[in-house]
């Protein structure tokens, strides 16, 4: 068995399976020790702590003249690129566009008959920073996570989007993440990753400006980072290790579910892989099928690792059920793989994005539809919701009263700010009258 088996008879046991989930959330103060050190040092030394990082964990030769991607590095990178490939990045992008432009939000005002006027402003933040993983060495450079955060941030009215992501060995950037980044029009590119990246972006260097929101994925140190600036800027989210949750019915074919399952547990060993079905064959056979897809899989050991210590198959009574669960443990994404899954999205409560049917992989919204695959992580989704063009705007009040309006609210307002204790609040109310 690659991973564990739950048969729940009562909704009491399924505090074992949510139980075993949050263990991935324990924090280490290690860490954050080492991450508050990392700030502090970026924030004093500015780019000469920037380049002693990147030097130690990136790139033993790394110069600061390499920190500032040169701007004809992304079309250099745009032209070499084949044109299938490019065209298929311009087509995902389209569908992202399409998707984050339909969530903009307009400013509005209401007009009472009192006299008085409320309303609101929506204005985008001035400038965006947006942290792109590249994995060790460059090994998985997430071009998706690069749209997914720049494109709702350029759709917001951002004017200064800026991307960071780590150097490999050889201090450039891949290509690809090049390319994207030309073709979505984002020329202020840096080589550089980690905790210091997210400090770089949060205080400023001399060759960094600080921005107002950071947004993007990473490892335990981006994401510790990101918190502890929280409230300096803007974050978008303390994204965990990924997370997918399939509902299966009867109807499901195993071999679609395993893939699904392996898509996520391929990520990280710390990724969470979990079926929940009514059919003991079905389960029976995802089990196989998980073994056999992992025989020739390239990141095998990682999904296996990740299988063996955060993978569930799940037995209980019925959809109803299964969809109850699923609301307790909040989903990054859940997948309605049964046979009417429209009968069940209504049950849904709480998940980080929903895939609907058979013919809806997780892996078709990390990079083609278009929803953001930015997503709440470890049951966030009770109270978060994804990336999106709201993660770069404010809202800004307004008021706006008449003078016949304010003289017969006077009293009222001097009576609510005096039960408060605040006479100066109620004096300055009663000069209006």
């Amino acid at each position: 068995m690659p991973c564990k088996l739950f048969e729940f008879s009562s909704r009491d046991q399924w505090a074992q399976l949510a139980g075993m989930l949050k263990q991935r959330n324990t924090e280490n103060p290690k860490i954050e020790t080492a991450v508050k050190e990392i700030l502090q040092q970026v924030q004093n030394r500015g780019d000469e702590a920037l380049l002693e990082y990147s030097r130690k964990f990136d790139c033993p030769d790394f110069a600061l003249s390499r920190l500032r991607v040169d701007r004809a590095e992304p079309a250099a990178a745009a032209a070499a690129i084949s044109p299938a490939d490019r065209a298929l990045i311009e087509e995902a992008a389209a569908n992202i566009r399409a998707f984050h432009a339909a969530q903009k939000e307009r400013s509005w005002f209401n007009t009472e008959k009192n006299g008085s006027m409320t309303g609101q402003l929506v204005r985008p933040v001035s400038a965006a920073g947006l942290y792109i993983p590249g994995g060790q060495g460059g090994s998985t450079p997430l071009i998706s996570t690069l749209m997914m955060t720049a494109i709702p941030a350029l759709e917001a009215g951002v004017k200064r989007v800026v991307m960071v992501s780590p150097p490999g060995t050889d201090g450039s950037l891949n290509q690809y993440l090049l390319a994207t980044a030309h073709i979505l029009g984002i020329s202020e590119v840096y080589a550089v990753g980690s905790a210091w990246a997210v400090a770089a972006l949060a205080f400023g260097t001399e060759s960094i400006a600080p921005v107002e929101v950071i947004a993007g994925p990473g490892n335990i140190y981006v994401t510790c980072a990101k918190r502890l600036v929280s409230g300096v800027v803007g974050i978008d989210m303390l994204a965990g290790p990924s997370e997918i949750l399939i509902i299966a019915d009867g109807s499901a074919p195993a071999g679609l579910i395993a893939a699904d399952m392996l898509s996520q547990a391929e990520h990280d060993p710390m990724a969470s892989a979990v079926c929940i079905s009514s059919c003991d064959r079905l389960l029976k056979e995802i089990a196989s099928e998980l073994e056999a897809r992992l025989a020739d899989l390239p990141r095998a050991e990682i999904a296996r690792a990740s299988l063996k210590d955060w993978g569930a198959l799940v037995r209980v009574a019925d959809m109803q059920e299964a969809v109850e669960l699923s609301n307790l443990i909040a989903p990054e994404h859940l997948e309605l793989v049964v046979a009417e899954p429209w009968n069940l999205l209504g049950l849904v409560q709480n998940a980080g994005a929903v895939f609907m049917g058979a013919n809806t992989p997780e892996a078709m919204g990390d990079y083609f539809a278009g929803p953001n695959h930015v997503l709440p992580t470890m049951g966030t989704a009770r109270f978060s919701s994804s990336l999106s063009v709201h993660t770069f705007c404010k809202r800004i009040n307004v008021i706006h009263s008449s003078a016949q309006y304010a003289a017969e609210s006077a009293p009222k307002i001097a009576r609510l700010a005096r039960l408060e204790g605040l006479e100066a609040h109620a004096r300055a109310a009663e000069l209006r009258r």
